[in-house]
């Protein structure tokens, strides 16, 4: 997400993007699945701080994760990376994390976009067992399985498969719209605006799923959720797994359509 507000750095290997994406996702799903489990578990001192509580602690966990990962650009999420490939294919100059290649750019190849997305959600399936270990005596109190599931993974108030994935590719798109044209400002404040705008979307946009906007950030925990030894854990809720990964996606490739097509992004 840092893209295009990175200074020229060294070359950045193999090991250095997998580390970067996976550190920085982790620290995300740590801090954002812990201020769902302060506001959710029993016993916690932050119990019922409500959806403004969680908005900020996501906008300051992403905050925080894309500058643990600024080398890669901070990316944290497929829908962001894909994005990338989409834009790739607009503008050839395009690299992963915004530097020209042969200037500490990343470029866009298959191998370097896998190392980022199996990074991303390793990343996060261990920032869920973090945060898991962290509430871990708050967990073994009894309360709603759902309310367990609820710190791991998103889940839609009213279901329905294909509203609920068009929601969350309505939330990614603006996500994904935002990132793209507001590295073409004269004004940006990169990682700070990035909090901000998934602070809003969690308020305007967020109400119907919960606001995944990120495949990792769902799909990891949610496999930590299933393998973790949990008490009264009930279900990960697989039905629903799919939308969290698919509506993201779509959200973002036609976020980059957009933006090129309008012109509010243009080839270098």
């Amino acid at each position: 997400m840092l893209a295009t507000l990175l200074p020229a750095v060294a070359e950045v290997g193999s090991g250095k993007i997998f580390m970067s994406e996976f550190l920085g996702t982790a620290v995300l799903l740590l801090l954002g699945g812990g201020v769902v489990a302060t506001n959710l578990l029993p016993k916690s001192k932050g119990k019922g701080g409500g959806w403004l509580m969680i908005n900020w602690g996501w906008g300051l966990a992403v905050l925080a994760g894309v500058y643990v990962a600024y080398t890669t650009g901070g990316h944290l999420n497929p829908a962001v990376t894909i994005a990338k490939v989409v834009a790739y294919m607009f503008d050839p100059a395009v690299t992963l994390n915004g530097p020209a290649v042969g200037e500490g750019g990343i470029a866009v190849t298959a191998a370097n976009v896998a190392i980022y997305i199996v990074a991303q959600f390793l990343g996060a399936f261990v920032g869920a067992v973090l945060c898991w270990l962290t509430f871990k005596q708050h967990f073994d109190e009894d309360c709603d399985p759902a309310l367990k599931l609820g710190v791991f993974s998103t889940g839609p108030e009213i279901r329905s498969y294909g509203w609920n994935t068009l929601t969350e590719a309505i939330g990614t798109f603006v996500l994904i719209l935002w990132v793209f044209v507001s590295g073409y400002t004269t004004t940006a404040i990169g990682p700070f605006g990035v909090a901000l705008i998934i602070v809003v979307i969690g308020n305007s946009l967020g109400g119907p799923t919960g606001y995944a906007i990120n495949p990792a950030r769902d799909l990891g925990p949610r496999i930590a959720h299933a393998i973790l030894p949990i008490k009264g854990k009930g279900g990960s809720d697989w039905g629903y797994s799919w939308v969290p990964v698919v509506g993201p996606i779509l959200g973002a490739i036609v976020a980059v359509l957009v933006a090129y097509g309008s012109g509010l992004v243009t080839a270098a």
